[in-house]
């Protein structure tokens, strides 16, 4: 290195402090190494030995699939430097990757810009030898797809699951396939339906999934790792889950897609507190799973195989007036993955009530009484998805595969920092009824009643 490299790879070289420098000069050497002894490994040419095919393979296979690294290598292999500093896919290089080709590829995905990103983006999906100007959403798909399946195998493999457990989740592949569509539902293409270099450096300035998944990729596959610079969390940590007794409706590309949407993001752990499967088709039990236990997140399955949900930024309440703020949100995760957040043409986020003869007894969230945009009746096997065209609290479509559905099964998740015991709250063990059984304490309200035990609660021990 040094007078001999070009005017590109020296720009690039600028980007990192002199300790990172070394590791991304020393990446060529060091996968070199790696591959010692595998036969026909190694090319000529001029400048000296070159990377194939089976050597990046040797470094990333174990992390992504045979599809990936082809698409990674033939990516590096179609990099030109040129002495003008700019560089896009081109003629590859007959022998090989080029220790050039790969300093420009390790600075161009790890601290790029979308402009300098999206031809790296659009040659891996390609995913065919020689220059391309234009890929259409397809391929994009099926790169994505590569990508995602690779960040989950990264996360698996490094032991960042963060208390999941993918074997007690649900479809994995189908969750890739589905994530992988969402984000490229937000890829704006030609009228023709194919997609130029701007058009996804546009779509990478929107969208810092893929820059994310792709710095990953790269990092982890060909063991480049930053000083100071800690793999990207991308799962909230999940405590107290009973998975010997349960399997839930989540799988990781899920998780991964809604984690970035609640407001404490990965920083709060998700704790089951309701199931189906361990607590039964209780009305009674899903509201004491999600009363005190701050912002929640509930997954419903339908009958006709839809899963969708809602998350609820504060603790419910039994009230027969709406509740909740406009970080509530309605969701689908199959058979789409999509998010609906508030319009601000009204304020009904939440709703929950139960026993009263003149309002609607049950759950809902957006839309209206007895219109709502997700409702689950007190009876609890059933509920409704009513939207004509859309929730005018969401803009949600419908949710649910037929208008009125039948819960096949649900979930709660407590999804935000636990709340603090409120003062004077007793301890385990010293609870009054009213705080065993929240309705009574609903009732005795609506009807009127004084709550005088609240002002004779015996002190607490010392």
């Amino acid at each position: 290195m040094g007078n001999t490299d070009s005017v590109a790879v020296q720009k690039r070289l600028a980007r990192f402090r002199p300790e990172e420098r070394s590791v991304i000069e020393g990446a060529f050497d060091n996968l070199l190494k790696g591959s010692e002894g595998l036969s026909g490994t190694t090319g000529k040419t001029a400048a000296g030995k070159t990377l194939t095919l089976d050597m990046i393979q040797s470094s990333m296979g174990s992390l992504a699939s045979d599809s990936m690294v082809k698409r990674v290598y033939q990516c590096l292999h179609g990099i030109s430097p040129d002495p003008a500093g700019s560089e896009k896919p081109g003629q590859p290089d007959t022998f090989g990757v080029t220790r050039e080709q790969l300093i420009v590829f390790l600075a161009d995905t790890l601290r790029g810009t979308a402009e300098e990103r999206a031809p790296l983006v659009l040659a891996m999906s390609q995913n065919a030898s020689g220059p391309a100007t234009t890929v259409t959403c397809d391929q994009v798909a099926e790169f994505l797809q590569d990508l995602i399946s690779a960040v989950v195998q990264i996360l698996v493999s490094r032991g960042r699951l963060q208390g999941w457990k993918p074997e007690k989740m649900g479809d994995g592949p189908l969750g890739v396939k589905i994530l992988a569509e969402q984000i490229c539902s937000e890829l704006k293409a030609s009228d023709g339906g194919s997609c130029d270099v701007s058009c996804l450096e546009d779509w990478i300035f929107r969208n810092s999934q893929v820059s994310m998944y792709l710095e990953m990729l790269v990092s982890e596959g060909l063991n480049v790792s930053l000083i100071g610079l800690p793999p990207p969390t991308l799962l909230p940590p999940c405590k107290e889950t009973p998975w010997k007794e349960m399997n839930t409706l989540l799988d990781l590309p899920t998780v991964m897609f809604l984690a970035p949407q609640l407001p404490d993001s990965y920083s709060a752990p998700w704790r089951l507190v309701f199931s189906t499967e361990l607590h039964g088709e209780s009305f009674t039990k899903m509201m004491s799973g999600l009363m005190k236990h701050g912002p929640t997140l509930l997954l419903i399955k339908d009958t006709k195989g839809h899963v969708f949900g809602g998350y609820a930024s504060n603790a419910w309440e039994i009230k027969p007036q709406f509740q909740g703020d406009s970080r509530c949100f309605l969701f689908t995760v199959f058979p789409s993955l999509r998010v609906y957040t508030a319009t601000g043409y009204n304020e009904h986020f939440m709703y929950l009530n139960q026993h009263q003869q003149t309002m609607p007894n049950g759950l809902g969230m957006g839309g209206q009484h007895d219109y709502f945009g997700l409702w689950l009746d007190s009876d609890f096997g059933r509920g409704h998805s009513r939207a004509r065209p859309r929730c005018t609290t969401y803009g949600s479509p419908q949710l649910s595969g037929d208008e009125d559905f039948t819960l096949d099964s649900m979930e709660v998740w407590a999804v935000g920092k636990p709340p603090e015991p409120e003062e004077g709250e007793e301890g385990e063990g010293k609870k009054s009824i009213l705080d065993v059984d929240p309705e009574v304490q609903a009732m005795m309200e609506l009807t009127g009643k004084t709550l005088h035990s609240e002002g004779l609660r015996e002190p607490e021990d010392d």
